[in-house]
């Protein structure tokens, strides 16, 4: 356990590398304290691009069930393990928006559960965050923003993001031209 230690010196904390890790070798309490690390943070930011807590809960906890799952094929040479979290928490809440999310219960593995594989779309999404793109997103107002995160950044649909931010699908589709015509000026 994380906080117990003999004579009551407080344990070193162990690092994100190390509890996955011990999470592949199929240590519980290892999971427990990355849920405990990471679980609040990623629902607050879920929050902010779904409207609906029980999505969010939902992915948060399929989430953690994919790290248990496929903690063996984290590297921790060239990953960090919060964007690997996260990479694992969008992910799961694209699949609980589109159906498929709960279907791990009692029904065996979850399917497309491979968290760790990086796609050419991780690194061009990675890029686009960090680039010229990305500035240009991030001034963008939040309703427009969270459109363009939602349809071209998540690869949700029209109605999905409808949906997920609990607007008209209309709203969507107007909010989604104008994000796209403002990018257009701020990148010309």
């Amino acid at each position: 356990m994380e906080n117990a230690a003999p004579h009551g010196i407080p344990p070193p904390r162990r690092g994100d590398h190390e509890l996955i890790a011990a999470v592949a070798a199929q240590d519980i309490e290892a999971l427990r304290v990355l849920h405990r690390r990471h679980a609040p943070w990623l629902r607050a930011r879920l929050l902010r691009r779904c409207a609906d807590p029980d999505v969010v809960d939902a992915a948060v906890q399929d989430t953690f069930v994919a790290v248990w799952q496929g903690a063996s094929r984290y590297s921790a040479q060239g990953d960090d393990a919060a964007a690997w979290i996260w990479t694992i928490a969008i992910r799961r809440m694209v699949s609980v928006l589109r159906g498929r999310g709960s279907q791990w219960i009692g029904g065996g593995p979850v399917p497309d559960t491979d968290p760790a594989a990086s796609s050419a779309e991780d690194v061009v999404l990675l890029r686009v965050e960090h680039g010229d793109l990305g500035t240009a997103v991030a001034r963008l107002s939040p309703e427009l923003r969270a459109v363009i995160e939602a349809t071209i950044l998540d690869g949700l649909t029209v109605r999905e993001t409808s949906q997920l931010l609990g607007v008209p699908e209309g709203t969507v589709k107007t909010r989604l031209m104008r994000a796209k015509a403002r990018l257009r000026e701020e990148l010309a």
